[in-house]
């Protein structure tokens, strides 16, 4: 996959949040969007996800070869490798704090559902999965009654062991101790290879491995 931005921007009423973006995010690559709090970086993030659309300038996803090769037979495309914003949501990943999980559910329950929308990466089982983020012992315990840290483990797992072009992650070490961002780095060192990765934070512990850095402050 591939995205590019073109003089991008998006506005709120009459406030510009960021303008003048023009950018291409390349398989393979992983991006880091920083700024203070309140900069943009979670709404820059959205509208390279496709969950909102910019107000001025223009963005476009485009497949690869091998993934239009791998694309079911009528599925809507704006042609030429392109997709269109309402098709593009299924070659993409995510973790966000503001996105709920189904806490009336185990994380086996979770998982087997999402996987329905979602593949799992080839060679992977959900209950290797759930090993993988540390979960094995409360595999069968409802959501609810995890702690904080927990459920960040399962947003983490739904999004990064998704088998799809793009991943975004959004503050992804929200209430991981040391551990679990040890944890974090290891998976992305070993399952986010030949994706785009684009981390939303002001942490820069969230996003060390990140090839390169958009800094919001620059587009207002």
């Amino acid at each position: 996959m591939k995205i590019t931005l073109t003089d991008a921007g998006k506005r709120f009423n009459r406030d510009w949040i960021f303008r003048h973006i023009s950018f291409t995010f390349h398989a393979g690559h992983s991006y880091a969007i920083t700024g203070p709090n309140g900069s943009g970086k979670s709404t820059l993030l959205q509208v390279i996800g496709g969950a909102m659309l910019p107000s001025e300038g223009t963005l476009q996803w485009e497949l690869s070869a091998n993934s239009l090769q791998a694309t079911e037979k009528g599925s809507p495309r704006a042609g030429n490798g392109q997709l269109s914003a309402e098709n593009v949501y299924q070659y993409i990943s995510i973790a966000a704090p503001y996105l709920e999980l189904v806490e009336e559910m185990t994380t086996t329950e979770f998982l087997t559902f999402h996987q329905v929308f979602k593949p799992l990466l080839p060679g992977l089982s959900i209950n290797e999965v759930i090993g993988l983020v540390g979960l094995k012992d409360a595999a069968h315990k409802q959501i609810r009654y995890y702690s904080s840290g927990m459920k960040q483990r399962v947003k983490l797992a739904q999004a990064i062991f998704s088998d799809t072009a793009l991943l975004l992650l959004d503050e992804p070490c929200t209430n991981l101790d040391e551990e679990g961002i040890a944890l974090y780095h290891e998976l992305m060192s070993k399952y986010s290879t030949g994706r785009i990765v684009v981390v939303s934070s002001n942490d820069r512990e969230e996003y060390t491995f990140c090839e390169t850095v958009i800094d919001l402050r620059t587009f207002k």
